[in-house]
């Protein structure tokens, strides 16, 4: 597909003037066919109408009704006629120079969900800092999409942030690496200081119109919030986590324990048990601190032998998503066997390398480190069931308790039947290897050897 064929599509509502400016920049350097998806009233149908006249090819899709954001986008990637790579452009995007939609279509792979600025969101759709759980949100006031793949996945909804709904289902799935973040798209999406390509004239259509109109999903979302004025501000924990904590635990130690999620669902079932934090991010330590009994900020890796015994009393450490991202994880796990008290644990949730999603890409050379997922660019060390046995092993653990994290995801029965013969010309078991290959991630207790 040429830079040339992509269709563009963008939601309009009562702002012919930002319509204007989007397509009148847009024009000084692509041709792209438009496709207009209007939800503006009879009183503003007109001036749309005429705007949409004076450029060549841009097709205006008259609703008849404020259709929103979310829902219009949905009705295009429905009811048009598209195929292959489609961009989403908002109304109130002015395009600055030409370059922007060659950055992202060559950062877009083939299988990708989309490319654009992706940061990160809690699960009510408001923007957050990076933390256990945060859902990573692609930004649609301008993103190029593979439109097949979006078909795949729950579609944009009436929201305040309206790809909510497919972004919580990638990441539920353990498939936000299908997101492809560009630093400049993320820069000139939210308003950074210093613009690239485009700029996005911020609240512009909510102050062109008069507001968001979206009182009933406000309204929603305050009437939730309320009821879970106790629950931390956090993303959420990981169950199976929380599952293989042992009930018989009464000292906890959570190394980088974000903002305190797992330590509040904890303590609301066994307000008993004494739960200590370690994490070094401050930000995410100052909202902890509400739901840990105490807090310490600690270079784990850092620590020597005597800092260690100063927790020889922690009956369960607990590591979620962290040992990955140490130097020398064999180390820190040695130490904690030191001071484990007769009867203690350990548990962690580790990515599983051997995901077929990762197998699949390195296949083909497609090893790349992203912001997100099973390549995290974090990420400094790399398991899979077998070497994460002897991780602990090494370290003189035992686990005696495991989960494989196992989740739905399109696309993967090719992957797992290339598998299977890489296995067997291996001379291995190929249904084992599909075994391995299925879990996202794995969740283990360990106690001493």
């Amino acid at each position: 597909m040429s830079i040339q064929d992509i269709a563009i599509v963008a939601v309009s509502y009562n702002s012919a003037e930002l319509l204007q400016g989007m397509l009148a920049s847009l024009r000084r350097f692509y041709p792209n066919r438009v496709h207009v998806v209007d939800g503006s009233d009879a009183s503003h149908l007109p001036a749309i109408q005429a705007v949409a006249a004076g450029f060549e090819a841009v097709e205006l899709h008259a609703m008849g009704y404020n259709i929103h954001h979310g829902p219009g986008m949905a009705w295009a990637i429905q009811n048009l006629d598209l195929s292959g790579r489609v961009l989403f452009l908002d109304t109130d995007i002015v395009v600055l120079r030409e370059g922007f939609l060659e950055a992202l279509n060559e950062a877009l792979r083939p299988g990708d969900y989309g490319v654009g600025g992706v940061a990160y969101v809690n699960r009510e759709g408001f923007d957050i800092a990076y933390g256990y759980g945060a859902v990573p949100y692609l930004h649609p006031p301008c993103m190029l999409c593979n439109i097949e793949v979006m078909r795949q996945w729950p579609l944009p909804i009436k929201h305040g942030a309206p790809m909510v709904a497919p972004m919580l289902a990638l990441h539920d799935a353990g498939r936000s690496e299908l997101l492809r973040n560009l630093d400049w798209a993320k820069n000139d999406v939210l308003m950074g200081t210093r613009k690239v390509y485009v700029d996005h004239i911020g609240k512009g259509t909510s102050t062109a119109t008069g507001g968001y109109h979206l009182e009933e999903w406000m309204a929603e979302v305050q009437a939730r919030q309320a009821a879970k004025a106790v629950q931390p501000p956090a993303q959420g924990f990981n169950p199976d986590l929380l599952a293989l904590i042992p009930a018989q635990a009464r000292t906890l130690i959570e190394v980088g324990c974000s903002t305190g999620s797992l330590a509040h669902a904890l303590k609301r079932h066994r307000p008993e048990v004494h739960y200590l934090g370690l994490e070094l991010d401050p930000k995410a330590a100052e909202i902890a601190a509400q739901h840990c009994d105490g807090m310490v900020s600690l270079d784990i890796e850092g620590a020597d032998e005597s800092l260690y015994r100063d927790y020889a009393d922690r009956d369960c450490w607990i590591f979620g998503d962290v040992l990955e991202h140490l130097r020398d994880p064999w180390r820190v796990l040695g130490q904690i066997r030191k001071v484990l008290p007769e009867g203690g644990c350990v548990v962690a949730s580790v990515p599983n390398v051997q995901h077929w999603s990762v197998q699949g890409r390195l296949a083909v050379g497609d090893f790349r480190y992203e912001g997100t997922g099973l390549l995290d660019r974090t990420h400094l060390r790399w398991f899979t069931r077998v070497t994460l046995f002897e991780l602990f092993q090494s370290a003189g653990l035992r686990i005696e308790a495991g989960v494989p994290r196992i989740f739905e995801e399109p696309g993967r029965e090719p992957v797992l039947a290339a598998i299977r013969q890489m296995a067997a010309a291996m001379g291995r078991d190929p249904e084992g290897a599909v075994r391995d290959a299925l879990p996202l991630q794995y969740v283990v207790r360990a106690v001493r050897g």
